[in-house]
């Protein structure tokens, strides 16, 4: 669930938006409401909102000052609801990366629909972030395309890791590595999760997937094009990966992107 705070002046308005939006439909709930943009912003910073709703013009302060004043502390999604069409106003929403901008009176299915969009983005902002871990890597760790590992100790680790990141759009075997590096299946296996919490078939998916990631964010290539281009030859079982590691399919985490 997300959670919602609604910010709005017109007590008929804030709570119509609380009340008469089915938002567990969306897959939210309303934590809090605000009358101005004064209290809005202290709700901000104890609740941690995922997602605002609000009006511009208020008393004490405007939606737009309270979302300049939230900003270093928080960084969800924003709808604002306007009964002024002013293009300034647009234009500073947009510059403190407002999600949505309505016109008053605000049409229930618009709202809906943006809310969905915006969900949408934040299942997928959860997904990376379990994928990449919660906490940033100390200084020590060695990051490759998200996933933190420390810097191997073993020579044979690290030729593998090394292996992986210049071949991983090609087939790779522990077997054929086993044979080029002179050492035994089960003891580059053993050694391989040992440094790096991964298992070597878990460690390969997970740099694929991380890779694909930047491909379908950043190209125009289709889904079974990038499943090739990681190195997935079957492209169902890339699918089945990719919804293992993020939590939706490639299709659905594109339209989340859009």
């Amino acid at each position: 669930m997300y959670k919602v705070l609604v910010v709005e002046d017109e007590e008929r308005i804030r709570k119509g938006l609380v009340y008469l939006v089915d938002w567990m439909a969306l897959r939210c709930i309303v934590v809090g409401e605000a009358a101005n943009g004064r209290e809005g912003a202290a709700l901000i910073r104890s609740l941690q909102p995922d997602i605002v709703v609000t009006d511009v013009r208020m008393p004490f302060a405007s939606g737009i000052e309270m979302l300049e004043q939230s900003r270093g502390s928080w960084d969800g999604e924003v709808i604002i609801m306007s009964g002024y069409d002013e293009f300034e106003y647009a234009k500073k929403a947009i510059s403190l990366g407002v999600a949505e901008y309505f016109l008053k009176p605000l049409d229930p299915d618009e709202l809906a629909q943006a809310v969905r969009k915006i969900a949408g983005r934040l299942e997928v902002k959860r997904t990376l972030k379990k994928l990449e871990g919660l906490q940033r890597p100390n200084t020590d760790m060695l990051p490759l395309d998200g996933m933190s590992i420390r810097p191997p100790k073993n020579r044979h680790v690290a030729a593998m890791i090394e292996h992986v990141q210049a071949h991983y759009a090609d087939k790779l075997s522990i077997t054929d590595l086993s044979e080029s590096l002179g050492a035994s299946v089960s003891y580059l296996n053993a050694k391989f999760k040992e440094e790096t919490g991964y298992t070597f078939n878990d460690f390969v998916n997970r740099y694929r997937i991380r890779k694909s990631l930047s491909l379908l964010g950043n190209t125009n290539m289709k889904v079974y094009e990038v499943a090739e281009a990681v190195g997935f030859q079957d492209y169902k079982y890339f699918i089945q990966v990719f919804k293992k590691y993020i939590g939706t399919s490639p299709m659905k985490f594109l339209n989340a992107q859009s």
